[in-house]
């Protein structure tokens, strides 16, 4: 009896004293096991008479069902003890500022955006974006487009030429999206409604001129489409554009070789305190140009003009971003750095729509 309450007492000590988990596995074992001290005493029980095992045998199982409860509550203490210091070391500063996660600190192009928002405003009447090339042949760039070989009006484009290939020809960096136009009109047979936006390159660079800038030209070919029409699409996209209720436009006649006639477009203004603001004031901004469809290039892209004529126009995308959101110098859009782009840029999920506003 003496043996038993000793053991039990020794293996309790040892439970008490296990610091882990590992430590009161192996008092597990050593009581427990095949080879354990509780076991080497149970097996004794086949060997006792009748009386020896009556006496002895709820004594062993007693200490047997003692250290089992006792190993129990103790791996219960060890884990809730293990589970406070984890909370302990892992603890978080709920009053620090939640980090903001890639899909917020991306930041889309104003280029980009003015694209979108320029598709979306176009795309709802009904214009369908058409893109071509931006290596070009010196036919679409030029000649199918009204330019004679020889006249002045190519020297206008300072154009980036590519050495002659062995025919003798020079492809180019197309100087306008026109060239689209023209593929536009050779491919697919009137009406034609559509947008060419897209990269363009002359050989220019100063505050408000990069070699390579963007551009979105558009084009309307039927059979009863005339200035009226121009002007309208004109001045729905400027009010939708520049998000505001009237706009007063005044159309200054002009010279391209693609259009008769031709115009340029002036939208009014206020220049008061150094801030562009449109809708109001006394002041002129010219901001594209436009005109009607000249009758050489309808019949260069094999279209009748006794049955068909159209409009075109065309604007930079550099420059409507720029009056639009108060960028004073078109070369940071082309130098990559990442400060102007956290100014300037626009969400990644702030998509531009007529209904939810442009440029929310």
């Amino acid at each position: 009896m003496n043996e038993i309450d000793n053991l039990g007492a020794s293996l309790l000590a040892d439970i008490a004293g296990a610091q882990d988990e590992t430590a009161l596995e192996q008092v597990r074992i050593a009581a427990l096991g095949k080879a354990g001290s509780i076991s080497a005493l149970l097996k004794t029980l086949g060997a006792m008479t009748p009386e020896e095992r009556k006496e002895k045998g709820p004594l062993i199982n007693g200490l047997r069902d003692t250290v089992q409860g006792a190993l129990s509550a103790r791996k219960e203490a060890l884990g809730e003890a293990a589970l406070d210091a984890r909370l302990a070391s892992e603890t978080v500063d709920i009053t620090l500022p939640v980090r903001e996660g890639p899909e917020a600190r991306g930041r889309i192009h104003p280029i980009s955006q003015v694209i979108d928002e320029i598709t979306a405003i176009f795309g709802d009447m009904g214009f369908s974006v058409a893109e071509g090339p931006d290596v070009e042949t010196d036919d679409l760039n030029f000649t199918k487009l009204n330019f004679p070989i020889g006249h002045p009006a190519r020297e206008m484009h300072d154009t980036f030429f590519f050495a002659p290939d062995a025919n003798g020809e020079r492809k180019l960096l197309r100087t306008h999206t026109s060239p689209v136009q023209v593929r536009t009109m050779m491919a697919q047979e009137p009406p034609i409604r559509v947008i060419c936006p897209g990269r363009t390159y002359r050989m220019d660079s100063d505050q408000t001129h990069t070699p390579m800038f963007h551009q979105v030209e558009g084009l309307v070919i039927d059979k009863k489409a005339h200035m009226g029409h121009m002007k309208w699409v004109l001045e729905e996209f400027c009010k939708a554009f520049f998000e505001i209720d009237n706009v007063k436009m005044r159309f200054r006649p002009s010279f391209f070789p693609f259009t008769e006639p031709s115009v340029e477009v002036d939208i009014q203004c206020s220049r008061k305190g150094g801030e562009i603001r449109f809708g109001e004031g006394e002041d002129w901004l010219e901001i594209l140009g436009c005109g009607m469809v000249h009758p050489n290039v309808l019949r260069n892209c094999g279209l009748d003009p006794d049955v068909y004529q159209g409009f075109a126009w065309g604007m930079g995308i550099d420059r409507i971003a720029m009056l639009k959101y108060g960028m004073p110098d078109l070369r940071p859009f082309f130098e990559a750095d990442l400060r102007w782009l956290a100014h300037y840029g626009f969400r990644p999920l702030d998509l531009p729509t007529l209904t939810g506003g442009l440029s929310s």
